[in-house]
Order: C-alpha cells, then structure tokens, then sequence
C-alpha cells in the first residue's frame, strides 16, 4: 500500500478527550487532506473510559471536521499509522518533558518504520498544563461546581459523562 504525505495519524489514549487534544486535531486538520484520531487500547492499563466510549465521544466532539476520522486500535502506533495509509504521525507537545520522551518515541518509530514521518505542534499556550491525568483528579475531587471547573479542560460534551464516572 502506497502510504500518503496528506494524511496524518493522532494516536493517544484521550482517557478523556482534553481541549489540549482537540486543539491538536483541529489545527492537524487544516494542515493535512485527512487526519485519523487513533485511540490506543493498551490492556495493561486501567481507563477511566471504555475504548467504545472514547470512540463515541471523540466522533461527537469532532464532527463538524469532515476530514477527520476516529478509531481505535491495539498494537504498535506506527503499524496503525501504516494500516491508515498515512505517511504522517501527528504528535502534540505541551512541556520540555514532552520535548524529550517524543524525541526518544520518534527516534525508536523511525526505526520500526522509516518511511513514517513524525510532525510536531506545539500546544497552544492555553492548553499547556492540561493532562488527562489532572483532569480526572478535578473531576474525582471537585464535588462542587465541577462542571464549571471542567469546562475549562474538556469539550463540554465529555463533562456529564466524566462526572457520572466518578458518582456512580
């Protein structure tokens, strides 16, 4: 299969989708022809959210873009990236850590596959100390007005269901 420079793949876990992410996909939407979410489901860890219910919400949230695309996937992200027909792995950086660990991701999937190509966005600055991680503690800890907290770190379509995670 002939891999295509026009479409990238944005892998991640997005458990759950952030603004962060979504800033990402919009902005790798008006740079690529076709840009395809990946959700990776690694068995060794613990979501917060089912791999059906990731799917579900990043397709609601990002249905206004008719060039993007959402799916799941299990295994090694550059196999996914070539399974697409994509030539182009999107990745999203916030910190210098960041910096660092996608360096060292990029250069052992350039290994696993050199004809994959890894971009790079910097997140926009607004969305920098945004992690899944600090958003399912606001969401565990936040009893009061945590819907008006999270509104500040999630599309407002994840907010209900986040919050029933964590009240049932």
């Amino acid at each position: 299969m002939e891999l295509s420079a026009r479409h990238a793949v944005y892998v991640g876990s997005f458990d759950p989708l952030t603004l962060g992410h979504e800033d990402i996909i919009r902005r790798g939407a008006l740079l690529f022809d076709k840009l395809t979410v990946g959700i990776g489901i690694n068995p060794d860890k613990k979501p917060l959210f089912t791999p059906e219910e990731r799917v579900k919400l990043c397709r609601e949230i990002l249905a206004p873009l008719s060039n993007v695309e959402v799916c799941s996937f299990e295994g090694l992200a550059v196999d996914f990236v070539k399974s697409c027909g994509a030539q182009v792995m999107l990745r999203g950086v916030r910190t210098l850590t960041d910096i660092e660990s996608e360096f060292t991701m990029s250069l052992a999937n350039r290994t696993l596959a050199p004809d994959i190509e890894t971009v790079f966005l910097m997140s926009s600055d607004q969305y920098t100390h945004i992690s899944s991680s600090l958003i399912k503690q606001i969401a565990q800890m936040a009893k009061e007005n945590s819907a008006e907290k999270l509104k500040e770190f999630v599309p407002v379509q994840i907010i209900p269901h986040l919050i029933e995670k964590f009240t049932a």
